[in-house]
């Protein structure tokens, strides 16, 4: 028979157990709830110790128990996807070994939430057009290559224009990006940039901003969307935990020392 551990969700501090319902990961709807220390508690649910597989629906209820919990508290440090502890106490000892880290961290992300903003250029033929415009040495290598007849060197300057573009796009990404940020400097506490896919998507960027913001979030992104309108479109997330600022780690071989 397998064992089930302490599947770890989060950190909050509440002087009271709470009872989330049977939302717990894994598809086996197991209570989430809490397990505490002197008003500091995490949050978890009974998850089998042997087995943990890692998928889109387990990585979305993760996210998903965490939302709920920011609906009844206005700080919540969320723990690292994947998180088990093998019994109650473990986890126990571990508030009160790191018990004025997790306070403190409280304290810091108190009424914080996150904001995810994607940006993505309507048509990439204008930005390359804009590419060569700006760099004189594109249109003389694309020249260059039309006069030569030998493959091996007409293949060495087909990379060399294909890499030099490659490059160019990259700078025109992060000078757009910069551009769109200078909307929110006022309204934010941070931002963090992540990878963007494809040529088309030119920000993909996390902001820290005090919850209940969500209105001057709107505002800001209708005045973007009006200003870039022929160039760029915008997405952006509902308020979300906040995984780009804290990246707490517990690792299991320390949970008794």
């Amino acid at each position: 028979m397998q064992r089930d551990g302490k599947y770890i969700y989060c950190i909050i501090a509440s002087e009271y157990d709470i009872n989330l319902g049977l939302i717990g990961i894994g598809g086996r709807g197991d209570l989430v709830s809490t397990i505490g220390f002197e008003g500091l508690c995490m949050v978890v649910s009974n998850h089998p110790l042997s087995r943990f597989v890692v998928n889109p629906e387990n990585m979305l209820a993760h996210q998903k128990v965490i939302e709920v919990v920011m609906r009844e508290f206005r700080s919540v440090i969320p723990i690292r996807f994947g998180t088990i502890a093998a019994t109650p106490d473990e986890i126990r000892n571990l508030l009160n070994r790191r018990y004025s880290e997790f306070m403190q961290l409280l304290k810091q992300f108190e009424n914080k939430v996150e904001l995810n903003v994607r940006g993505t250029w309507k048509n990439m033929g204008v930005i390359y057009k804009e590419i060569e415009k700006e760099h004189a040495e594109l249109p003389k290598i694309r020249a260059e290559i039309e006069k030569l007849a030998g493959n091996e060197e007409r293949n060495r300057k087909i990379s060399e224009a294909g890499n030099l573009v490659a490059q160019a796009l990259i700078e025109k990404k992060a000078e757009e990006t910069e551009k769109i940020l200078d909307a929110f400097r006022k309204s934010i506490f941070e931002y963090k940039h992540n990878k963007t896919a494809g040529d088309s998507v030119f920000m993909n960027t996390a902001f820290l901003v005090n919850s209940g913001r969500e209105v001057e979030f709107d505002n800001i992104m209708a005045d973007l969307g009006n200003r870039f309108e022929d160039r760029c479109d915008f997405v952006y997330t509902a308020p979300l935990p906040i995984f780009n600022f804290v990246d707490l780690k517990i690792f299991p071989e320390k949970w008794e020392m």
